[in-house]
């Protein structure tokens, strides 16, 4: 863990979430929840582990 004030711990996870919101939010509309849900899980699950 790195000292207060520096984002070296943030930068993985920073990396990740963004590269979803490219991938996947920001080309689709969802009407409900449980549609976005279900669409980040099928992402994360079937697409995404399988690289």
């Amino acid at each position: 863990m790195s000292r207060r004030g520096q984002c070296l711990d943030n930068a993985p996870i920073e990396s990740f979430f963004a590269s979803r919101k490219k991938e996947l939010i920001h080309n689709t509309i969802f009407v409900t929840t449980e549609q976005a849900k279900a669409a980040i899980f099928d992402y994360l699950e079937v697409f995404d582990n399988r690289r």
